[in-house]
């Protein structure tokens, strides 16, 4: 199973709208016959690509993936069938693929089809590597990671309306194998109206284009920002109200080449809903203090990464989620790094499950 998880890390960054899987099959002396991982969506799934490097030895051997195999028709044909057809004895799965098209079936199919089934095995480490896609399945909305570069006294800027760098060059090169991995990023229109950022991944490889959201309900960013000269690099989405989706400036956006996009409402958990069809699963939530604030506020962050720096910016400065109570102390498996002079504080807001 550990064979199996190392497949499924291949895909991550890659497989959106589908989860990460890997698959390995096993001979009954322990011999690793066939092993593979779900690539992209719409190439053939980890179970079938190990199936096919296994050929005839896959008979009378242990199946182990780290997701139950589907059992209906999407892009490809349904895995539980090509497991049976390979006379595979037994299948170890992590976990039971919550996707209501299969959620319990496919080990039914299999079970159906003579086939001895154990779950649980490696569940923990399963469920954290597919958080972006067992989210969006549950919730309706990506996994959110807060993310902030503060000052060693807790603030995001010297003042509000300020642009301030405080991160180190190991700091935000870190910050761009994050970007590598996510489907989106994503900040207020504060943001882009103090930053002007272009949002891309830089100095490390991405294979598909990463998305970039801006959470604008008054429609403030404008034609010219930045990010829309990098549409090369991916699209830009601006989700908003719906009585601003159809004015002047949202023209004058389109033509830009953004994609505006009304939300149901002005909440931003109403906005975040609007992003899984759009093909974000996952969504580091870069800033401002304003979206920081929403998403605490609303109980969407899902995990915290704080970079931070060395220094101290003083009383003027805008905190980290004024006035609310947040301690890294509190986070669920809590990490420490050490970025050269800064230190990478991460871990989750509640468990994974």
């Amino acid at each position: 199973m550990r064979r199996a998880l190392e497949h499924a890390r291949r895909g991550l960054g890659r497989t959106t709208p589908n989860p990460v899987v890997g698959a390995c099959v096993v001979s009954d002396d322990g011999v690793v016959v066939g092993q593979g991982a779900h690539e992209r969506a719409g190439e053939p799934h980890a179970e079938i690509v190990a199936l096919e490097e296994a050929g005839g030895l896959a008979r009378g051997a242990t199946l182990y993936c780290t997701l139950e195999p589907c059992v209906h028709v999407g892009r490809t044909g349904p895995c539980t069938e090509r497991v049976i057809a390979a006379g595979i004895r037994r299948v170890v799965a992590a976990m039971e693929d919550p996707d209501p098209r299969v959620q319990g079936r496919g080990f039914a199919a299999l079970r159906a089809g003579g086939i001895e089934v154990e779950t649980g095995v490696g569940y923990e480490a399963a469920v954290r590597l597919n958080q972006p896609f067992l989210t969006t399945t549950r919730e309706g909305r990506p996994f959110v990671i807060l993310k902030a570069a503060t000052s060693l006294d807790g603030h995001i800027a010297a003042r509000p309306g300020e642009r301030t760098p405080l991160s180190s060059a190991p700091a935000l090169r870190h910050a761009q194998y994050v970007r590598a991995w996510v489907d989106a990023v994503g900040v207020g229109s504060g943001t882009i109206l103090v930053d002007d950022p272009l949002l891309t991944v830089r100095e490390v490889y991405r294979e598909r284009p990463l998305t970039r959201v801006v959470f604008d309900r008054r429609l403030r960013t404008p034609a010219g920002a930045r990010l829309l000269t990098t549409l090369a690099a991916g699209p830009v989405i601006i989700v908003t109200v719906p009585e601003r989706a159809t004015s002047a400036q949202a023209e004058a956006l389109g033509r830009a080449g953004a994609t505006v996009v009304p939300a149901a409402g002005p909440s931003l958990a109403e906005a975040l809903v609007s992003l899984p069809a759009l093909g974000v699963q996952s969504l580091v939530l870069e800033g401002g203090a304003r979206v920081h604030g929403a998403a605490w506020d609303g109980r969407l962050a899902d995990c915290v990464q704080l970079y931070v720096s060395p220094v101290e910016v003083g009383p003027a400065g805008v905190p980290l989620l004024e006035g609310r109570r947040f301690s890294t102390a509190s986070l669920i498996e809590r990490r420490v790094e050490q970025l050269g002079p800064d230190v990478l504080i991460e871990g989750y807001v509640h468990r994974p499950d």
